[in-house]
């Protein structure tokens, strides 16, 4: 039995007097040369900065952005891709006890101004003319934002206000030389100070601005290395860092881990970039493993040697079947476990071709994920597991032990925190890593908050009693039928996205008599498999409407009704001509489901499928 008061006990004590720039002081002093951060340059060639070459770096930044007149206590966002640009903004504004922002490179110029307006935003540091230009669109309604920063000034007519970050880091050099004590002024800074404002991607209303204070994210960090027991890890830094997930893991657990992080400014070469770099440690969002499962699978099944093909995907079943007999606690029969020696050999390829040979643990969060994908993987050998938490809690919550992952739960709470299930159903957490509060929201704070200091999270779920979490929706998009039938949606889209065609799916039903589904086809997968089934086209909306492709979205609609109850059972699926992404607004930069606008940019295709006299039964 867990003593969540001596754990709870423990990570205070492991926190207590600890901000994020005392964390990198320890890591920059106990190994001054070894890599922190490494990325390619123009040319392909790795680049890198040791840990000492790092901390010069910030200091520039700070001594620079104070010589521009920023003062503590003011804040500054951030908007570019994964570089080493960003950590050293981040790092400089914190040293210069201001409080840095990023923002999500998909943002429209109305989003750009409420968040940096919302912030009060005095300095701005941008990649390049795109995202400078996002600025420049509404700089009218900015008249607190004093200076811009562009690290690539190409194309960008520079001012007294729009500086180059190579001018801000020759001027915070001056400085620096010229009053080297004045660099020490972040050992003001203490740990109940804001550390971020990390804004929600909004999949419902306005961002709201989390501040994540120094003591929250130190909190969080001695919580995760307390089960993650390791330093020294090879991280691939892909996602965004306005998205708590990558801006933890990735920068503020790398500095009390003694990560190696490794910039990847496109998502889509993250393998690519495995294949060099051989991650010991990876994170990602549902789609991300999902489409590597799409892959994977693809490119077996086109491989054009029968024996082959049926040796692979046969040592993939001996995976799956070793990896549902660990979770059970059950030793192997010995055929099984011959089998899996003959497997190891095809299991280490595969990881191989995608760079995951030396992959320690793999974490999937953010969105539910069908436990099948999590299995694929597992087959092969990675130890992938499924976590949960918010941003409100500086991401985590829950973890799944590597040593007895239960595939279909989030796993149990991490070290120190409490959770339990309220009366509705809806999970509660309390611990030293939730927020101080929405930035200047205190109603909506009390709502999320309650006077005993528990965090209602506004997900439904069910604690087992081992202590496993099981996340059923989120408590506001569980969809009520007509017949008054409480359904979750995201279960249901997990389950269609398992074929390899659907890319993403969205349910409808609330107060529908049956249940449908909005489905789009995976712009990679579908093409392949149209060329395979002699399918012409020219585009994808030429597939969307194929009789062909129709049959094959039945056949997995109807799979996934095998697994439902028959009230949840979709009757009606209608498939989409193009793609969602972030930029088409269908989905969140962390790639969740906006519903709302869902329902409203396909309202008709929606009431097409509800309007048909009869329902497929």
């Amino acid at each position: 039995m867990r003593d969540i008061s001596a754990e709870r006990a423990a990570m205070d004590a492991a926190a207590r007097g600890r901000t994020v720039l005392t964390n990198f002081e320890e890591t920059c002093n106990e190994i001054p040369d070894k890599d922190a951060l490494k990325w390619r340059d123009a040319s392909g060639a790795w680049q890198s900065l040791t840990w000492s070459q790092y901390r010069q770096e910030v200091r520039k930044v700070a001594a620079g952005v104070k010589a521009l007149g920023f003062k503590p206590g003011e804040f500054a966002v951030i908007m570019a891709r994964n570089r080493p640009e960003h950590l050293l903004a981040d790092l400089g504004i914190l040293h210069a006890r201001g409080t840095p922002v990023s923002l999500y490179n998909t943002l429209a110029p109305e989003q750009v101004q409420y968040i940096t307006a919302h912030c009060d935003a005095v300095l701005a540091v941008v990649e390049d003319a795109g995202y400078f230009k996002k600025f420049e669109a509404v700089r009218a309604q900015l008249p607190k934002l004093r200076t811009i920063v562009v690290v690539d000034p190409t194309g960008v007519e520079l001012s007294d206000d729009v500086i180059t970050w190579k001018s801000l880091l020759e001027r915070g050099a001056e400085e620096d030389r010229r009053d080297p004590e004045a660099f020490e002024e972040w050992r003001k800074v203490k740990p109940e100070d804001l550390a971020t404002l990390v804004y929600t991607s909004g999949t419902t209303g306005p961002p709201k601005g989390v501040m994540e204070a120094h003591s929250n994210i130190t909190w969080m960090a001695e919580s995760a290395q307390s089960f993650l027991n390791r330093t020294g890890h090879r991280h691939i830094s892909y996602l965004p860092f306005a998205h708590v997930f990558e801006r933890f893991v990735g920068y503020y657990a790398a500095m009390r881990q003694q990560t190696v992080v490794h910039f990847c400014p496109d998502p889509g070469l993250l393998f690519a970039y495995a294949v060099e770099v051989k991650p010991t440690s990876l994170i990602g969002v549902p789609r991300v493993w999902e489409k590597l499962q799409a892959a994977l699978v693809a490119g077996i099944q086109a491989n054009p040697d029968e024996q082959q093909r049926t040796a692979i995907l046969g040592a993939i079943e001996v995976g799956r079947k070793l990896a549902k007999l660990q979770q059970a606690g059950q030793e192997p029969p010995a055929e099984l476990a011959a089998a899996a020696e003959r497997a190891l050999p095809v299991w280490t390829a595969l990881r191989t071709k995608v760079g995951l040979e030396d992959l320690e643990w793999a974490i999937t969060g953010a969105a539910p994920i069908n436990p099948d994908v999590i299995e694929f993987f597992q087959a092969l050998g990675i130890h992938l597991w499924e976590g949960w938490g918010m941003t409100e809690c500086t991401v985590g919550a829950t973890y799944n032990p590597l040593e007895a992952i239960r595939n279909g739960t989030v796993g149990v709470a991490d070290p120190g925190v409490e959770m339990k299930i309220d009366e509705d159903g809806e999970v509660l957490l309390r611990g030293g890593n939730l927020m101080k509060g929405y930035y200047k929201d205190p109603e909506k704070t009390a709502e999320t908050i309650d006077a005993e200091g528990w965090l209602h999270t506004g997900d439904v779920g069910t604690i087992d009693d081992d202590g496993y979490l099981r996340i059923i929706d989120r408590k506001k998009e569980l969809i009520i039928t007509a017949g008054g039938k409480n359904i979750s949606p995201a279960n249901i889209e997990a389950l269609l996205k398992q074929h390899p065609l659907i890319g993403q799916a969205a349910v409808i039903g609330d107060r529908r008599p049956y249940v449908s589904a909005l489905v789009v086809l995976d712009p990679e997968v579908a093409p392949v498999w149209a060329r395979k089934a002699g399918i012409a086209f020219d585009s994808m909306a030429d597939l969307a409407a194929d009789p062909a492709v129709h049959a094959e979205i039945q056949e997995a609609v109807e799979e996934t009704n095998r697994h439902v109850s028959n009230v949840e059972g979709i009757k009606r699926f209608t498939i989409l001509p193009a793609d969602w992404t972030p930029e088409t607004d269908e989905l969140t930069p962390t790639l969740k489901l906006k519903r709302r606008v869902i329902s409203q940019k396909y309202a008709d295709a929606i009431e097409e499928m509800y309007s048909r006299a009869e329902a497929r039964p």
